[in-house]
């Protein structure tokens, strides 16, 4: 099947890369000319495992191609995703106008009857805004299918080659059979392509990661009540974890979510609701809760200096939202640091892969170490803000030698108290007594 991806991020990329693997003919299309000529070289604009790896074998294969031209892609595409970013709007909704472009450009490059998939998170009611704008650019016959995307970053290939489900919206059997036929090699052990109206597939990726955001931040309730009431937070995850209605996954409390996902898709949400004269209290107080967690590692910073944190010096471990990418978007990190930098404090971060990343946020206003250790050289405190596994076995004796004041503020729960206490350090966790 020849299948064209208009937009080359994250989920495009992914996307275009699995489909060529599965025996597709891809083009992946982007307006940056710099991308594209990168992407020709082999150099992956982002960071995820395996990625890098299987763009290279496809592309040396020549099922996967990269251009910068969309009449070219779409021309002969029996079935075109569109990829394209869907920035927060002002009031929180989604903004459409790239989705809408694209749209626009599809219908004046159509050939033949195709399959035209919004793979992007968009709002309610986009599949037939897109539809909209593509039956003004054409007169080929056409189906527009909403697909959205599930994938996490730093496990994306294997979200993508081994679903938990596939969700198709249409109402079209053509196209049904088509996606169908597209999805078979992900879904050969059992049947997990789900097929639904288009608007409810469309609230299907909002109503997921709406519930996802929710655990979170519940859980960083909880945590709040355990420290004010001496209980352990990890003791209650785990009673109430295993209680199979509950389950386990999204139950860890932290310093909040980032990402791309959970806070745009909420906020997203939210305005949903909002334009169709609903008001959803339960996810603004979602929001509210998140935005609390990520300036609680500062209160209990705040409150151990006496205030004090101008002049001091401190160490950061992890910058990147989550571990295994670089994605920056909404970090806590973000909020930590800046919280730092306004009080007069010094910062040394270091994060296995989003140094890069991290620059165009904070430029030279902190130092970026190599490793994790140059990063406590004289520090005041350690803040750990991203769980990445490298943190978790450190050499506490050496971390205790490089610092200058051996205290540590873990914002993901990944020390252990006792040891830390034990081998000489202050410890503060997230609902550890």
């Amino acid at each position: 099947m020849r299948v064209a991806v208009i937009g080359s991020g994250y989920v495009g990329l992914v996307a275009g890369t699995c489909f060529a693997d599965s025996g597709n003919d891809v083009t992946c299309v982007d307006i940056d000319e710099r991308k594209i000529k990168a992407l020709r070289e082999g150099k992956i604009p982002i960071f995820e495992p395996g990625l890098e790896e299987l763009v290279e074998k496809n592309v040396k294969e020549k099922r996967l191609s990269f251009t910068t031209s969309l009449p070219e892609a779409v021309g002969t595409a029996h079935v075109v995703f569109i990829a394209v970013g869907t920035p927060e709007g002002e009031s929180g909704d989604a903004d459409l106008q790239y989705v809408i472009a694209a749209a626009r450009e599809i219908g004046k490059a159509l050939k033949q009857y195709t399959v035209i998939v919004d793979k992007s998170t968009v709002p309610v009611g986009t599949a037939d805004l897109v539809h909209k704008a593509v039956a003004e650019n054409t007169k080929h016959e056409f189906d527009v299918v909403s697909n959205p995307e599930f994938l996490k970053e730093g496990a994306a290939l294997d979200d993508f080659l081994k679903p938990d489900r596939v969700v198709v919206g249409t109402s079209s059997e053509r196209a049904r059979k088509i996606m169908g036929d597209l999805y078979a090699p992900f879904v050969r052990t059992e049947n997990r392509v789900m097929f639904m109206d288009t608007r409810s597939a469309e609230l299907t990726k909002y109503a997921a990661n709406a519930m996802l955001a929710t655990r979170i931040s519940f859980m960083n309730d909880i945590a709040l009540i355990c420290e004010k009431v001496g209980a352990d937070v990890d003791a209650v995850r785990r009673g109430m974890g295993s209680d199979k209605r509950i389950g386990y996954p999204f139950l860890f409390p932290g310093v909040g979510y980032g990402g791309s996902c959970f806070p745009k898709d909420v906020k997203a949400l939210v305005a949903t609701a909002r334009d169709n004269g609903i008001e959803l209290d339960l996810l603004r107080a979602v929001e509210r809760t998140n935005e609390r967690q990520k300036k609680l590692l500062i209160e209990k910073a705040k409150k151990h200096y006496g205030n004090e944190l101008g002049g001091k010096t401190f160490a950061v471990w992890g910058l990147a939202f989550k571990p295994k990418t670089d994605d920056m978007r909404e970090a806590p990190s973000v909020v930590v640091i800046e919280a730092l930098l306004g009080k007069g404090a010094k910062i040394a971060a270091h994060d296995p892969v989003a140094a890069d990343a991290a620059k165009r946020v904070f430029s030279d206003r902190i130092t970026y170490a190599e490793t994790p250790y140059d990063a406590l050289k004289g520090a005041d405190g350690l803040f750990l803000v991203t769980e990445w596994n490298d943190f978790r076995n450190a050499d506490f004796e050496r971390m205790k030698k490089l610092m200058k004041t051996p205290v540590v503020f873990d914002g993901r729960n990944v020390l252990d108290p006792e040891r830390m206490r034990g081998l000489g350090f202050t410890y503060y966790g997230i609902g550890r007594p």
